[in-house]
């Protein structure tokens, strides 16, 4: 067609400018970085009677500095119009009439839209959430830039920013620009804190935010942490809070003297800052020295207790030291935070979407064939882990590394041993109900003797001066009720008689046994009923007196599990909601550990089980419901796992081959990277690659490979990655999954060594060119490695 754009994505509108429309109303949802740069085109035909169309695709990577170099990238595009293949056409039937590109800035909220008609002028302003056109001044310009280059950087391979038609530029293509990315990067350092953070940090600081997670991104990916010492420098002078960031850069450096004496002096400066405690806890655990990392990684989180990254740091040391009873309680009290989804524009239906594939790629090698390798088992399908997302895929993955450490079984053993298992928490109810309402019986006993006892006391007495004990009268009447209900039975009895006279004598001899036990009773009512009178008031005070002592233990012993486990005083707000007395949590510990004791009805074992319940639950807890549902998400995971290796194991045994879908394999492989088994996953996703085309399992292939240094194999994936990558409109260099790994291929081979083996492997021209661009970036930016000799070839 001769109306579309060549080798660009497009999308045609139904109505002219809907696109437009759409993205305005957006405007008001963008939480953070929005929504990515939108290009909108309106093209014409030279014949007047054709109507006009317009098509929109999304783009990022551009230089969004100014006006200029937005409409440059406009007038770009009327170099790609297709030409019509009519072989009477002199020329393009099709031109592009105008355009707007519009960028959104993250730090004023707004979008930047720059209008190009051609032939024409240029006109740039900015849009407001509310629709209001406003000046774009050259701040806005600024910012609009630094948004910009953040979205490209942040999100390059971010499966949460995949929308079809994204059109990804390099960012920094050349050392100028990176010098002016990072000059602007400077100016705008300290109003970063309002463009957001990561989904697990809840409040964004200088030091924690979207900019300084892309300076440090690009220069770890790079290997250039040199850049990042330059960088945070110069702000350290301004802000010490930003030696957080230095020591890394110092670390990275091997400047380990350095690092200490920056956190050193800074930590004098801002004791409560837990970003500083963070780096040097992690500076330790990679020292070996876990127990001085603990106190750190505990005090980071009295500093931020609202904070997920402080727990979850604790939490890491805690299973680095092997307590992992300790680790699952810190896990228990992490706060949770509601993950928030990347802004993206919501689009009209387009009429009919473009998406050109370049002549000169080799399909062959991504080519992706449809049928039984897209198939899976709808269990494998239904599993929840990899729907997780943000703070709870954090929690998750500790909760993995914990099972890697101890195994299914332990875990549980753990579990019950720091949480109340729900059978535990049903009985414990139930005692506690039997033991209050046998409290009530006693209680209601003795209220209806003492208001007669104190009248008594003030009104009657005997002439020795005690009080005559009324409740004597309640005696009798319980022994008239015994009486009537035994003369009862006499009746029944006498009936029984004619029918069975051999048993008259027997029954009579009972009766008259009966009878005796009843005078007997009567006649010693008297002293009985002072006795108890007397055994009362001593009774509450003995009672009184173990309840205090009680208390007293109580307190004593949370003092020793305290001094135990110092943590213990660290806990959120949810764990404080379900320990609102220590007493009352106490005593369901005990009854926990000895149910059968609990199930007794005897009213004088349960005042005993009650003085002894309050001395076994102050390190118990109440598992929060996110924390079992992840348990239940692991489980599953662990099910479907014991499955496949089982069944594994028995083909292997057979001697036969094991067969499964390619999706089948994909998964089984992202199972096994979720459960800590890299070798399982490494050869499930070679599975996958040999039976079918997936960039996720090459894109894990090729960290694998690189890792362990397998040069020839890296390579052969990344070939097909970049073919991938060139196919889908994905132009960008730096930084993506390619070149990162790479990199490190380069720092641990040498630049000469990678070359060789890309000649070595015979690839097509278009290919090879594809592929040397990622060698040319990083001898450029002299990436280490790049001067290595080559002696390393041998």
């Amino acid at each position: 067609m001769g109306d579309n754009l060549r080798d660009i994505p497009e999308f045609i509108e139904r109505e002219l400018g809907e696109s437009l429309h759409a993205r305005t109303e957006a405007l008001g949802t963008f939480k953070e970085m929005g929504a990515p740069d939108l290009c909108h085109i309106i093209k014409v035909n030279v014949k007047p009677a054709i109507k006009e169309t317009s098509s929109y695709h999304y783009v990022s990577g551009i230089d969004a500095s100014s006006s200029a170099s937005l409409a440059a990238y406009l007038n770009s595009l009327t170099y790609a119009i297709d030409e019509s293949h009519a072989w009477f056409s002199k020329g393009a039937q099709w031109r592009i009439r105008s355009g707007v590109y519009c960028c959104y800035n993250a730090f004023s909220r707004v979008d930047v839209r720059v209008e190009v008609k051609i032939p024409g002028g240029v006109d740039s302003y900015a849009v407001s959430i509310r629709g209001d056109k406003q000046e774009a001044t050259p701040t806005i310009w600024q910012e609009t830039y630094i948004s910009a280059m953040l979205r490209a950087i942040l999100y390059s391979d971010d499966a949460n920013y995949r929308i079809p038609g994204f059109r990804k530029m390099d960012p920094i293509p050349d050392v100028d620009a990176e010098k002016r990315f990072f000059e602007a990067a400077e100016q705008l350092f300290f109003r970063a804190w309002a463009l957001g953070s990561n989904p697990e940090i809840q409040v964004p600081t200088i030091v924690n935010n979207h900019l300084t997670s892309a300076i440090m991104k690009y220069c770890q990916e790079s290997f250039r942490y040199d850049l990042a010492v330059k960088f945070f420098e110069r702000l350290f002078v301004k802000e010490p809070e930003v030696a957080s960031l230095l020591a890394q850069a110092y670390i990275g450096t091997d400047e380990e003297l350095k690092a200490i004496n920056v956190l050193y002096e800074a930590l004098k400066q801002f004791p409560q800052s837990y970003a500083l405690l963070h780096v040097q806890a992690d500076f330790l655990r990679g020292k070996g020295k876990l127990e001085m990392a603990l106190r750190l990684a505990k005090r980071a989180v009295n500093c931020a207790p609202s904070e997920f990254i402080t727990w979850a740091k604790l939490t890491e040391v805690y299973i680095d030291l092997g307590d992992y009873e300790s680790a699952l309680l810190t896990l228990n009290s992490c706060p949770m935070f509601t993950f928030s989804e990347r802004d993206l524009q919501r689009m009209p239906k387009p009429a009919k979407a473009h998406l050109p594939i370049r002549n000169d790629i080799d399909l062959s090698l991504i080519d992706d064939e449809t049928g039984r390798e897209h198939e899976a088992d709808p269990a494998l399908l239904r599993l929840p882990a990899p729907t997780l997302r943000g703070t709870f895929a954090s929690a998750y993955n500790l909760l993995t590394k914990l099972v890697s450490k101890i195994g299914w079984d332990e875990l549980l053993r753990c579990r019950s041993l720091v949480f109340v298992m729900e059978e535990e928490y049903r009985m414990q109810k139930e005692a506690e109900e039997s033991i209050r309402k046998g409290q009530q019986s006693r209680s209601k006993s003795r209220d209806e003797g003492i208001p007669e006892e104190v009248p008594a006391r003030n009104q009657l007495l005997s002439p020795n001066g005690t009080p005559i004990p009324i409740i004597k009268i309640s005696t009798e009447s319980e022994r008239e009720r015994e009486r009537e209900q035994e003369e009862a039975e006499e009746e029944a009895r006498a009936k029984a008689v004619t029918e069975a006279s051999d048993k008259t004598t027997d029954d009579n001899a009972d009766q008259s046994m009966e009878d005796i036990k009843l005078d007997d009773l009567s006649l010693n009512s008297d002293k009985e009923d002072k006795d108890q009178d007397q055994e009362q008031d001593q009774e509450e005070d003995d009672e009184q007196k173990a309840q205090e002592e009680q208390e007293k233990q109580v307190e004593q012993q949370e003092q020793e599990e305290q001094e135990k486990k110092p943590d213990s005083e660290i806990k959120s707000s949810g764990d404080e909601e379900t320990q609102d007395s220590p007493q009352h949590v106490s005593s369901k510990g005990k009854q926990i550990e000895k149910p059968s004791i609990a199930a007794a009805s005897d009213d004088e074992e349960n005042e005993d089980d009650e003085v002894e319940l309050s001395f076994s639950f102050s390190n118990k807890r109440l598992c929060d419901r996110w924390l079992d549902n992840l348990f239940m998400v692991l489980y599953e995971d662990l099910r479907q796992y014991t499955i496949w290796r089982s069944e594994i194991h028995n083909y292997q045994t057979m001697q036969a081959p094991y067969r499964r879908s390619g999706t089948e394999w994909e998964i089984y492989g992202d199972l096994a990277m979720r459960l800590h088994h890299r070798d399982e996953a490494k050869d499930a996703y070679q599975h996958c690659a040999d039976q079918k085309f997936s960039a996720k399992a090459l894109a894990r292939l090729l960290e694998i490979y690189a890792e362990e240094g397998e040069l020839h194999k890296a390579m052969e994936v990344a070939i097909k990655l970049c073919v991938y990558h060139e196919r889908w409109y994905n132009e960008t260099i730096f930084p993506t999954t390619i070149a990162y790994n790479l990199n490190k291929l380069i720092e641990s081979d040498g630049l000469a060594k990678v070359q060789n083996t890309l000649h070595a492997m015979n690839t097509s021209p278009a290919v090879f060119k594809l592929m040397s661009r990622y060698l040319t970036r990083a001898k450029t930016f002299e990436i280490p490695g790049t001067a290595v000799k080559s002696h390393l070839d041998t």
